[in-house]
């Protein structure tokens, strides 16, 4: 034991003094008294305060309630341990508030605003941060350089003068008194531009001037067939009489019903084909516009061969109108251009253009007025032009949008027409003011218009995948138990129609279905696919019972019983 006791570092440099007390439990000649009174524990030794050694005491993270307003320090946990290495200069400086360092300075209140004030209007500003600040700035230095580091307190250049104006003269004498018009004695009087002057108005002009159109195509048609006349010397426009049904009826058939089986397909357009227009009355003869340029002129009965082919648009055709005897049509296609046809020679006997889309066309169907006809365009306006000279004889501009319906109602005394403007408006005919103008925050856009054959109903086509019916006799009145759903017509122009006897409804639809409804109860009584790609066109004919042509963008038509 006293060998541990004396047991000590062979470095003598290193060596310490060792207390007596520590080492008085290892001597063997040590009684347990002196080593009680040596080794006393201390129950209740001295500790050192945890506010002294760290003065700020965060917030607890987990308490609810704060009973003090603690300073932006104790907001956060002191940092301890080694530094981050991956903070960046920025992001490892010291920091006082949220933003930065922020060390407190007096700045004078109206020096401070002065040189806010500078900045925002001047753009430069003397930088604080300079003992010396005359001659160092923030900003734009060049433009402080220039003025001086003037403030916008401070007087910079003067004023240019003002021009001064020739003498004003004695109010007596009328013949030379000038008045505050008086003329400034620097002033040009001549009124033909500088040459750098004409360059820019030139330029200017040839941006506004009206584009040239193109060269008018050339006109023409084929036919197809080689017995244009039968044996007494008709054409292909007489109704044929061998069909089983009477085309020269004027009643309706007494009971219609729902077409079930596709019959016939018509083929021969290259591309969709926009809208069908049977033959007036008889509907023994299928017109047909193409987004291909061509109008083809097809046989319901017999054979269904394709009889002519017309050719003289150089854009997609968008609509056509049969004249009341059919020996004319008219077509409107998106090359600018309303052009008139003879339906048997093929003849293009006029063109009119207005420099604007037509989006629909309509001859006026009184017979007395066989030579106008009525275009709705693209510039929010219709016109009406005469077929005999080829001028324009009235304008209707009320229209916030593009036409894209005209319809004749009340014995062809008003016009009903839709617009992009999501209104309908009535017209008298003749008279470009409307009578009527209809509109809601609920309507939409109204692509197609159909009147019923007994001239009450007037079915629109909304593009929110609803036919609403309005009173066509009376005051054109919503209503409102008649609204057909079921269909999908948003952003597709389907064609809506009825049945001969009025007793149903049919519409296209935007994903090839061809709906029919009971027109009495609103219910759908049949949807089934017409075509693989939009129906936009349908048209029930006028003498049978169950017979429907459809086209769509497949480039198809086609016949249903």
């Amino acid at each position: 034991m006293e060998a541990l006791t004396n047991y000590h570092s062979d470095d003598e440099g290193s060596e310490s003094a060792v207390d007596e007390s520590a080492r008085l439990h290892l001597k063997s000649d040590v009684s347990i008294d002196a080593m009680k009174s040596a080794l006393a524990i201390d129950s209740a030794p001295k500790i050192e305060s945890k506010r002294e050694i760290v003065k700020v005491i965060p917030v607890d993270v987990s308490s609810k309630e704060v009973t003090y307003n603690p300073k932006y320090e104790e907001l956060e946990a002191p940092k301890v341990g080694p530094d981050n290495p991956f903070l960046t200069k920025l992001q490892s400086a010291t920091k006082n508030t949220l933003s930065g360092y922020v060390e407190t300075a007096h700045v004078n209140d109206f020096l401070f605003e002065s040189q806010r004030r500078t900045f925002s209007s001047y753009g430069y500003a003397i930088d604080p941060s300079f003992e010396n600040q005359h001659g160092n700035y923030v900003g734009d230095v060049e433009k402080a350089m220039e003025t001086d580091g003037l403030t916008v307190f401070e007087k910079g250049r003067t004023k240019p003068e003002k021009r001064k104006r020739e003498a004003r003269g004695e109010a007596g004498d009328l013949e030379n008194f000038k008045g505050p018009w008086a003329p400034f004695e620097d002033e040009l009087k001549i009124a033909v531009p500088s040459e750098e002057e004409q360059a820019l108005i030139d330029a200017q002009f040839q941006k506004t001037k009206a584009p040239k159109l193109e060269e008018k195509p050339e006109e023409k048609s084929t036919i197809h067939i080689k017995d244009t006349h039968d044996y007494l010397g008709r054409s292909f426009l007489h109704p044929p009489q061998d069909v089983g049904v009477n085309l020269s009826a004027e009643d309706p058939p007494e009971k219609c019903y729902i077409p079930k089986k596709e019959i016939h397909r018509w083929t021969g357009h290259t591309k969709g084909v926009a809208a069908i227009r049977l033959f007036p009355k008889s509907g023994h003869l299928l017109l047909s516009c193409g987004m291909d340029t061509k109008v083809k002129l097809w046989e319901v009965y017999h054979k269904r061969r394709c009889i002519r082919t017309y050719l003289g648009h150089r854009n997609a055709v968008r609509d056509a109108c049969f004249s009341n005897n059919g020996a004319q049509f008219l077509t409107a296609s998106y090359d600018k251009f309303v052009k008139l046809w003879d339906t048997e020679t093929g003849e293009c006997i006029n063109r009119f253009t207005s420099r604007k889309v037509p989006y629909c066309v309509k001859f006026n169907p009184d017979e007395d007025k066989q030579h106008l006809f009525i275009v709705g365009q693209s510039d929010k306006k219709m016109l009406t032009w005469d077929t005999r000279s080829g001028e324009i004889v009235q304008e209707y501009d009320r229209h916030l949008g593009p036409v894209n319906t005209i319809t004749f109602i009340d014995q062809n005394r008003r016009i009903v027409t839709t617009s992009d403007d999501k209104s309908i408006r009535v017209w008298e005919w003749d008279i470009p003011v409307d009578s009527k103008y209809i509109a809601d925050p609920s309507m939409q856009s109204m692509p197609s218009v159909t009147l019923s054959p007994n001239g009450k109903w007037l079915a629109c086509q909304s593009m929110d995948n609803k036919v609403f019916i309005y009173n066509a006799i009376s005051k054109m009145r919503e209503h409102r138990r008649k609204t057909f759903k079921g269909h999908m017509v948003a952003g597709y122009a389907c064609q809506v129609n009825f049945s001969p006897d009025s007793m149903y409804l049919l519409s296209g639809d935007g994903n090839g279905f061809l709906c029919v409804w009971d027109f009495k109860t609103t219910r759908m009584f049949s949807k089934f696919r017409a075509h693989e790609q939009p129906c936009v066109g349908c048209e029930w004919l006028p003498h049978e019972t169950s017979k429907v042509v459809t086209c769509g963008w497949d480039g198809l038509i086609k016949l249903w019983d």
